[in-house]
């Protein structure tokens, strides 16, 4: 197990940046500060290889912060968006996409 803070950009939405409980935003690469800008505490979340995660393998998430300091989420592609956009009323009409 594994206690991560999550912390969501103010400058891109949909970027969310995965620490180890405790660590340091002013660790992070200087490049990654300016490109993720203001982080604002979204939640704290204990990770597991049982856990499921919305946008990522919580594995890799696991070894990325275990290695690096870090996960770095980016946000989904518009194609991403349109498919879950397109997928959305065929649920609800029980057709499988």
């Amino acid at each position: 197990m594994l206690l991560s803070e999550i912390y969501r950009s103010k400058k891109k939405e949909g970027m969310y940046l995965f620490l180890k409980k405790g660590a340091s935003l002013e660790g992070l690469p200087e490049a990654l500060q300016k490109q993720f800008g203001v982080a604002e505490l979204a939640m704290t979340l204990a990770l597991t290889a049982e856990k499921k995660l919305a946008r990522a393998d919580v594995e890799k998430v696991i070894d990325s912060i275990n290695s690096q300091g870090y996960y770095l989420q980016m946000p989904p592609s518009l194609s991403d968006a349109e498919q879950y956009m397109i997928k959305i009323p065929n649920s609800k009409l029980g057709i499988q996409t």
